[in-house]
């Protein structure tokens, strides 16, 4: 990051956020055109769960993309106009660094509180978002912490987007597996107030179905989230996944996610891309899918980024319209 920071200075900003339990530091990177006036963003998180390498080789694909293709892009460069990019390449540095030397499958950090017998919060459950409580064992993966945002990690990310809320107008944070991409609200089974609209989205975006056409298997879908354990489950008593319908009684709620928390904070864009695969490899994906990967996921983040502009936009010409009426 340091070396990427140097090298474009233009257009990179290395912003210091924070301390991981064992205190390393936590970093995100800014992609900006310099402007007078603040510009909305795009926030985009990577490795929040320890073993899903793929997600901050995306993130790190997607730095490297912008910084050496960024004049030869027109929509990235059309979007660095109007919009800033935060991008998070690892927010579980310490549960990362000990996937490579200890444990391939560790998915927590490496918190350590009180009187708990074990090691580990799940990041993705710590989030004020439905918070479990103190249900689930400190010894599970899906532990979600003594509180919310116990964790150093989850605490200096939700500062930060705090400060900037009213700007950030898409929280995008990339997970594997599962080739899905979800939205809130996992805590529970209601539907947001923006539901249909961020099935939209997705749905009817047919430059989005073409990127992730492996991803989505030609289905006319439902998005619903916490799916994802419950379909890989239940996927050999499905007659006919070409019209895979995902039934509200299949799923699991999640709750402490960090899409689920973004949306609440006002943040509307808030989705989860699951990446690849779809089970065939797992967390183990080879490196000769890394490139496709992550080709999907930029190819995503440029779509729902001119979704969020094209939306901007309308919503300035309606308040106009009023105010020329008024």
């Amino acid at each position: 990051m340091d070396e990427i920071a140097r090298r474009h200075p233009d257009i990179v900003q290395k912003i210091h956020i924070g301390y991981s339990f064992d205190k390393r530091p936590l970093y995100v990177l800014k992609f900006s055109h310099r402007s007078r006036t603040p510009k909305n963003a795009i926030w985009i998180d990577c490795g929040i769960h320890a073993r899903e390498w793929v997600s901050p080789a995306c993130c790190l694909w997607f730095t490297g993309h912008v910084t050496q293709f960024l004049d030869r892009d027109v929509t990235m460069a059309r979007l660095l106009q109007r919009l800033d990019f935060y991008v998070m390449p690892i927010m579980n540095v310490d549960g990362y660094e000990y996937t490579w030397t200890t444990n391939r499958m560790w998915r927590k950090n490496r918190s350590k509180h009180g009187n708990n017998k074990c090691i580990g919060t799940d990041l993705n459950r710590n989030f004020d978002a439905g918070w479990c409580g103190k249900m689930i064992n400190d010894c599970e993966e899906i532990y979600c912490g003594p509180y919310p945002e116990s964790e150093p990690e989850v605490k200096a990310m939700v500062n930060f987007l705090r400060k900037r809320k009213d700007r950030i107008k898409a929280y995008l944070t990339m997970h594997s597996y599962s080739q899905m991409v979800l939205f809130p609200y996992s805590y529970t089974k209601n539907l947001s107030k923006d539901h249909d609209e961020l099935v939209r989205t997705l749905l009817f975006k047919s430059e989005l179905k073409r990127a992730f056409a492996n991803w989505f298997l030609d289905l006319d879908f439902f998005l619903l989230k916490g799916v994802q354990r419950h379909f890989f489950k239940k996927k050999a008593a499905m007659a006919d996944l070409g019209s895979l319908i995902l039934l509200l009684s299949l799923i699991d709620l999640a709750p402490g996610g960090s899409d689920d928390w973004a949306y609440d904070q006002g943040i509307k864009y808030s989705f989860t891309f699951e990446l690849r695969d779809q089970g065939r490899y797992g967390f183990l994906l080879p490196q000769h899918l890394i490139k496709p990967t992550c080709y999907e996921a930029i190819t995503g983040i440029k779509i729902i980024a001119s979704h969020v502009i094209n939306n901007i936009s309308k919503v300035v010409l309606s308040l106009c319209k009023v105010q020329n009426l008024s």
